[in-house]
């Protein structure tokens, strides 16, 4: 059944004319021949709307009674039946009189509208539900009757009835809204026009952003990418530089001079994850932005000016913000920058803006590595290369002979500057090309053994062998680095990416969370330590390895989480720049806690809860049916004890039978509740052997009538693994619970056959049957469907069956019998071939 549609009229305040413009549209339809009619309108007493009813049908309303006064509601069930086309529903936001079908009005349009029935409804600005504190802040009025927001906007169509203050003070003063006594004082409080200037504006903003989002459902439904001006959206593009500030204090003042604009602050990354953007800035930007009104978006692309624009057009913008460029001048030379790019490819659409600020062509400076940590060794063996080594091998050309060349000698120094860039960073690969240059100069230029070059050529030479090997030792020492950092943040987007699974996936165990963070961290020890309050005593919440801290204080690393909780890690002291991580396992390790005691506290509230279900209809079922035989007693034996009757032999013997049948009718509802007891505390122990069906199945016969049963076992059954007790108590309450509902005369079928490995014995009653849904249920504590005559049991002897059966390792369940009925099926384990007979001596009943 396809839902119905809902149509809205949205009003700034009582009096603009809701109510009417809904009654015209209902006109409107029953004119063009749809079927509508009225569920509910409220008039109020105006003549001009009251007129509007004739000519429609109107549905009867419910009366409902509530402290001595009756009030008339919406007949939901009234219009489910009458089932038009299209309902009118007046007042969306009303609160129903206790007793109704649903609290709220909206609630009953929702199961109209589930039913395939279209409602055209009403409701005012004051009784959307986010607009409640900002309506009393204007009028001073809390609105007590509200209705969600998102309510109002699945609407498939809102269309908004608006009027100016003056027109609507113009109407009440004639007494179109509110009666001539209630005039002054309505004109004098609510409807000042403050108060309806700002309302009004309330509900077109509102309608406005509502129609902006189906501007942009209808733009990307049509793969529509060129910018519709429908309102001013301002893009401001950050770098991460100290001008972001200016360029999202100068786009809110361009936004401020049109009615409705936004402003949307977007930072663009390089996919490598490589940037100079200093996060600091970036997050002081993201706060301005949010405080000032706009929102804050991170953008992944690698063509900064595409990546811009995209944007911008995907937010349907229509002007960019951008700042003037930090770059120096001679670093135009590789190409225009990002302004320049953005403007010239905007098109026509977009209208660029280029603002200066203080950081104007002073360069952006290099990225600092902070991520790139070399080890004592590292640094100690790239000083070695880069000064020893150039050392040596000057040592080591001058005592060979062999002629190699001025150009191969420099190429062997270069080779040690980039062993040292490689091995120890920057500082020891400019100290090897100081020092090379040096050595190339004094043993391999001529005047050799002096600093002074006669052949100008060399001069020239050992000027570009320094410019080169501060070049290439930069370049590798930044590669290096970079490799470093990427290495690094990849590490770091796994260990966050196996956070974030482990939400998803609800993983539970606080152990093993601690346990990867040892080993993430290469710590001993971990802890999660928690105190009842902010100066109280710690105390663990769960460790792993040896020696963990007690206190944040006797640990390497603590992380705080809060003031209750702490993280404690045992083993070295961490750098700065792991505590990101270890900050996210920490407000992880306080989740998985958290969640770790709910799923606790649930469980505990879910056993007290069956507990309390199964309390709750024990002593229901004990107020019945076991003060039936009680009464059925002592009636009898108050008789029996009477001097006022002489009674006969046969009377007497009569009462007694019924005294014995009533005792034993307790002693079989007892049983079976002291049976539940036991399964539900799981102190039924079963004792398992090898038995003969054909020696259970009869005896579990003796208590129901005879004939009222047929067996069909055969001989060659094999033996079952069961407790003979439990199976025999199982069994009969089965039989019995068949009989109970068997039509009078039809006997249940009790047969048993084999498939596989298993026995299946199978009770086939001709009664009225289960349906599907019912099936499970059946097997409840307590449960009898309803269509058991009282006095026929509490309803346990399936349940305490089903517990009996599944202690033994085997299973109960229900069929629809061919023709009619009900067959239980039970299934029990066939003990091996060559079994040893049944061992003598040993208690025929479980021990509970």
């Amino acid at each position: 059944m396809a839902r119905g549609k809902l149509r809205i009229y949205l009003g700034a305040a009582p009096g603009v004319g809701k109510t009417y413009a809904m009654l015209s549209e209902g006109h409107r339809r029953v004119e063009r021949g749809t079927d509508c009619v009225v569920a509910v309108v409220e008039h109020h007493g105006r003549p001009r709307t009251e007129v509007l009813l004739h000519g429609l049908e109107q549905l009867p309303r419910r009366e409902i009674e509530y402290r001595g006064t009756t009030f008339p509601e919406m007949d939901v069930d009234a219009v489910l039946a009458r089932r038009p086309a299209v309902a009118l529903v007046d007042e969306l936001a009303h609160t129903n009189v206790p007793g109704s079908r649903n609290p709220k009005r909206w609630q009953d349009v929702a199961e109209l509208l589930a039913a395939g029935i279209d409602v055209v409804s009403t409701v005012n600005i004051q009784h959307l539900e986010s607009l409640g504190d900002v309506v009393e802040s204007i009028t001073g009025v809390r609105q007590r009757e509200t209705v969600p927001d998102e309510i109002v906007r699945r609407a498939d169509q809102i269309e908004l009835v608006d009027m100016s203050p003056e027109a609507l003070r113009r109407r009440m003063a004639h007494g179109n809204v509110y009666t001539p006594d209630k005039v002054d004082a309505a004109l004098s409080n609510y409807f000042r026009p403050g108060n309806l200037t700002a309302l009004r504006e309330l509900a077109l903003l509102w309608t406005a952003d509502r129609v902006d989002e189906y501007l942009q459902r209808y733009r990307g439904e049509h793969n529509i990418r060129s910018t519709w001006q429908a309102r001013e959206r301002i893009v401001v593009g950050l770098t991460g530089g100290p001008e972001g500030r200016t360029l999202i204090r100068r786009a809110t003042r361009l936004a401020e001079k049109g009615a409705g604009g936004e402003v949307l602050a977007v930072y663009i990354a390089r996919s490598d994850g490589l940037t100079a953007a200093s996060p600091k800035e970036l997050a002081v930007q993201r706060t301005l932005v949010e405080d000032l009104g706009g929102t804050f978006h991170h953008v992944i692309g690698d063509d900064i000016p595409s990546a811009l624009l995209e944007f911008a057009r995907g937010v349907n913008a229509t002007q960019i913000v951008l700042g003037s460029s930090r770059r120096r001048t001679w670093q135009y030379v590789l190409g225009p920058g990002v302004g320049q790019t953005v403007a010239r490819e905007s098109g026509p659409d977009l209208d660029v803006h280029i603002v200066t600020h203080s950081e104007v062509a002073k360069g952006r400076g290099l990225p600092v590595a902070h991520g790139a940590r070399l080890g004592r060794s590292r640094i100690l063996g790239g000083w070695l290369a880069g000064v020893a080594g150039p050392v040596g091998l000057a040592l080591l050309l001058t005592h060979v002979d062999a002629d190699l060349g001025l150009a191969n000698d420099m190429l062997l120094f270069l080779a040690l500057t980039v062993a040292s860039a490689l091995l120890g960073g920057l500082p020891p690969a400019l100290a090897s090309a100081a020092v090379g240059s040096l050595l190339l100069n004094w043993f391999f230029t001529p005047p050799v053994h002096r600093l002074t070059v006669a052949d100008p050529k060399n001069i020239v030479a050992i000027a570009v062998f320094f410019g080169v090997a501060m070049a290439v030792a930069s370049v590798v020492d930044l590669a290096a680095r970079r490799t470093h950092q990427a290495a690094r943040l990849r590490a770091e987007s796994e260990v966050l990416s196996y956070l974030a699974g482990s939400v998803l996936r609800g993983e539970t165990s606080l152990e093993a969370l601690l346990e990867r963070v040892r080993e993430t961290f290469s710590m001993e020890s971990a802890a999660l330590l928690e105190r009842a309050e902010g100066t109280g005593p710690w105390t663990r919440a769960a460790s792993v390895g040896p020696h963990p801290a007690v206190r944040p204080e006797d640990a390497d690393v603590d992380m705080p989480v809060g003031d209750r909780l702490a993280l404690a890690l045992s083993g070295r002291v961490l750098p700065a720049e792991d505590r990101r991580v270890l900050g996210a396992f920490a407000a992880q390790a306080a989740v998985v806690l958290d969640r770790q005691r709910l799923v606790g506290e649930a469980e505990e509230a879910r056993k007290l809860a069956e507990g309390n279900k199964i309390r709750t209809s024990l002593l229901a079922a004990v107020s019945h049916d076991l003060r039936t035989p009680l009464a059925s007693i002592k009636a009898s034996v108050t008789s029996l004890r009477s001097d006022d009757v002489e009674w006969s032999d046969e009377d007497r013997a009569e009462l007694l039978a019924g005294i014995e049948a009533g005792a034993d009718r307790l002693d079989h509802l007892v049983g079976n509740l002291l049976d539940m007891s036991r399964l539900q505390t799981g102190t039924v122990t079963p004792l398992i052997r090898a038995v003969d069906l054909d020696e259970v199945v009869p005896m579990a016969l003796g208590g129901v009538p005879d004939g009222s049963a047929e067996l069909d076992i055969p001989e060659s059954l094999p033996m079952v693994e069961v407790d003979k007790g439990l199976l025999e108590r199982a069994v009969a309450n089965i039989v019995e619970n068949a009989v109970k509902y068997s039509p009078e005369g039809v006997p249940v079928a009790v047969a048993a056959s084999t498939i596989g490995q298993r026995v299946e014995l199978r009770v086939v009653d001709r009664g009225p049957g289960v349906p599907d849904a019912g099936k499970d249920g059946i097997f409840e504590p307590f449960q009898r469907l309803g269509d058991a005559p009282r006095g026929a049991g509490v309803g346990l002897g399936l349940a305490v069956a089903r517990g009996f059966v599944e202690a033994m390792g085997g299973t109960l369940g229900a069929e629809d019998t061919p023709g009619g009925g009900l067959t239980m099926v039970l299934t029990l384990r066939a003990a091996p071939r060559g079994a040893p007979p049944p061992v003598t001596g040993l208690p025929e009943r479980a021990v509970t």
